[in-house]
């Protein structure tokens, strides 16, 4: 499987008459932006825009989703199964707006949202602050659900991407990317003497507003399966879910995924990366098992000799990661994790609510409970009331002085357990 991808390096975004691209500039026009996201189709009220810059004293808040910008010129179309036919991706051509995304954000849909801060300290913890963002800010009709709302602001936002990625479809790359994966057959074909290396892809799952979207089919309905990592990347995974905002993956970070990108640029010289296995978190135990036992077994299949597993989320999930973690290193693959923490405000409270002495090889994002303070900011897109009720944040959260103080975890991408964050470790 080969995936061209050329990138666009937007500059800034602007509003105007005409919505384009020219000179790295992306002109958008309100109108047919609301045209372009069948509001009609939805149960939202309406929707307004605003532009977010790095460096802004702007502060986002409660972020939904984050999306990337793409088009399909030759092998399919983008999110395929959601918005467009169900026609496999992963091949071919893809254009991607680079150094922007598009923001979704509102009235709340679930508690476990979080915020996006263009500059001060919060900027530093999450990887979106350095986009120039374009923020969609949706109003739900007084009688909708959170089950429709949720679906409802999803929907928007992939038709807003879609629709800014088309502007695309004759602007010249900057640069072109190539991604290939070799299959099953031709890998042990090779005579490198190098580990083959298979990436779990452990996606959120449990429950109402905690959904992952493969090809347009709910996660929870799946059995781990095999996916070649260039449909990652082209659109076949979707987020909407609203798990803890700063291990969430949104839909940006699918097309950007640092574990898959890190694994190509390791391909045929330090390893053989052979693809991706996805599964999903369950809720209840037998699940859990029957997930667990048919990743490891296709991961023997395979013929994998070792397994990087990534998880989304935390606390229940962390049986799930522990569960992936066991039955593959009862298959003689070694496994190395990646998590973040929850250890308490003080760091000592234990990390994961599950172990295993087999899990020796562990990659944090950080411990998501150390708290922070967010300085005040000039602008607000959505609602600084939010602050109070969303995971990390209490009831004393916005102080007097119109600073925040929150939890890591109430901050998008900040421990993202893909690798996709800026949290490092220092010594003492």
């Amino acid at each position: 499987m080969r995936l061209e991808l050329g990138e666009i390096f937007i500059e800034d975004i602007q509003f105007a008459d005409k919505s384009e691209i020219k000179d790295h500039i992306l002109y958008v026009n309100k109108e047919e932006l609301i045209e372009a996201a069948k509001l009609s189709e939805t149960h939202l009220e309406s929707l307004d825009f605003d532009i977010a810059r790095p460096g802004d004293s702007t502060r986002i808040i409660p972020v939904k989703d984050v999306n990337e910008p793409r088009v399909k010129v030759e092998g399919g179309k983008i999110f395929p199964g959601i918005l467009n036919d169900v026609d496999q991706v992963g091949s071919g051509f893809t254009k991607c707006l680079k150094n922007m995304a598009v923001v979704t954000t509102g009235s709340i849909v679930g508690f476990q949202e979080g915020i996006i801060d263009m500059s001060g300290e919060g900027a530093k913890y999450t990887p979106f602050s350095k986009l120039t963002n374009l923020v969609v800010t949706a109003t739900k009709k007084e009688d909708a659900d959170q089950k429709q709302h949720e679906e409802s602001v999803r929907m928007i936002g992939l038709r807003i991407t879609e629709f800014i990625g088309k502007l695309a479809t004759d602007i010249d790359c900057d640069e072109t990317k190539v991604y290939e994966t070799k299959t099953n057959k031709e890998i042990h074909k090779l005579d490198n003497d190098l580990p083959n290396v298979v990436y779990v892809y452990m996606l959120q799952t449990q429950g109402l507003l905690h959904d992952t979207y493969v090809y347009g089919v709910d996660a929870k309905k799946i059995i781990p399966t095999f996916i070649y990592p260039t449909e990652i990347m082209d659109g076949a995974i979707v987020s909407g879910n609203c798990v803890s905002a700063c291990d969430k993956n949104p839909t940006y970070v699918h097309l950007n995924n640092e574990v898959i990108k890190r694994l190509y640029e390791e391909d045929g010289k330090t390893l053989n990366f052979m693809g991706c296995i996805i599964t999903n978190e369950n809720v209840f135990l037998m699940d859990k098992k029957r997930s667990s036992d048919m990743a490891s077994k296709l991961a023997e299949h395979l013929g994998a000799d070792a397994a990087i597993v990534s998880q989304e989320g935390f606390g229940n999930p962390d049986a799930d990661l522990i569960m992936n973690c066991v039955k593959l290193e009862k298959k003689d693959i070694k496994t190395v994790l990646i998590t973040d923490e929850y250890a308490g405000q003080d760091g000592a409270s234990q990390s994961l609510a599950d172990a295993d002495p087999l899990a020796t090889a562990t990659v944090t994002g950080g411990n998501a409970n150390e708290v922070v303070i967010l300085p005040k900011m000039d602008k607000i897109i959505g609602d600084i009331e939010k602050a109070r009720i969303i995971a990390g944040g209490n009831d004393h959260s916005i102080r007097e002085d119109g600073s925040l103080e929150v939890e890591v975890q109430a901050i998008t991408g900040a421990t993202n357990e893909t690798g996709f964050n800026y949290l490092t470790a220092k010594g003492l």
